[in-house]
């Protein structure tokens, strides 16, 4: 694990990365946009994949900005083919997560920047620039700024599933009917489930105004942002057994170790 100096050192690039892409966004944001659907044409039916030319060019003058910054680490993005490195060090980019709430209008979405190192998560941001706030994630810290200002983030202290509240951003994320029923368990229990949100609902779980996010089909750059975020809150994220997040796919992000095992029991039972 590298010292504190030099993981701040990642966290002050990475916020400076992430808010420079962020005029860029804006400005297709609400306005006229053509939308490419990823999935087309490669057998799954109707399956809706969105991507603008929002993502491409936000994900473009990230990794622009990283190369010149450190040209030895390795870059895993959503949109542009992994930059392979000898460096224990890899940045993880999602230009816009929750690109279905961008092309609909809704600031839902945001830029999400995370750095790991063998497989453990350093630092995560998520910008969210038309709302002009900034999450940010370190072990054992996790802060949100917005308007000059700096508030500590900590994770709500809801110890039941029956007084939490529950978020996923959408039901097509459960695959399958057995899936979606395993889904429906911790749903079932929880005292409030809603959807949407993508990145903003585990930031918020950071906040402490959420208690738990359930989902499914995730991809890394999705999620291992986040983690840092969460985790730095006095959160917990893993898959739906209870291990690493870091390769996306189910995932359970919960307040606390209480919550989290009670999710797990459910999804599981």
């Amino acid at each position: 694990m590298p010292d504190k100096k030099t993981i701040e050192h990642y966290l002050d690039a990475a916020i400076s990365i992430a808010e420079g892409a962020g005029p860029i966004a804006l400005g297709y944001f609400r306005n006229a946009l053509e939308v490419d659907n990823k999935a087309e044409g490669k057998g799954s039916g109707q399956a809706f994949d969105p991507v603008t030319r929002a993502d491409r060019e936000v994900e473009a003058s990230m990794r622009a900005e990283l190369a010149r910054r450190f040209p030895d680490h390795g870059i895993l993005g959503e949109e542009e083919a992994a930059v392979i490195s000898d460096s224990a060090y890899q940045w993880i980019i999602d230009p816009i997560d929750g690109t279905r709430a961008f092309i609909s209008g809704v600031p839902a979405w945001g830029i999400l920047l995370g750095l790991t190192m063998d497989q453990t998560c350093l630092v995560g941001v998520m910008h969210q620039p038309y709302l002009g706030e900034t999450f940010m994630g370190t072990p054992g810290r996790a802060l949100m700024r917005r308007a000059g200002k700096e508030i500590v983030l900590r994770t709500s202290e809801a110890t039941e599933v029956s007084s939490a509240i529950l978020y996923c951003t959408h039901p097509s994320m459960f695959p399958s009917p057995e899936v979606a029923a395993r889904f429906e368990r911790v749903a079932s229990a929880a005292r409030m489930m809603r959807f949407g949100g993508d990145c903003y609902s585990y930031c918020l779980l950071a906040h402490g105004l959420i208690d738990l996010v359930v989902e499914a089909e995730l991809q890394p750059y999705d999620i291992v942002p986040l983690i840092a975020i969460v985790e730095g809150a006095g959160g917990i994220v893993t898959n739906w057994q209870g291990e690493s997040a870091m390769a996306g796919g189910r995932i359970v992000a919960a307040a606390n170790q209480s919550l989290h095992q009670q999710a797990l029991d459910l999804l599981n039972s």
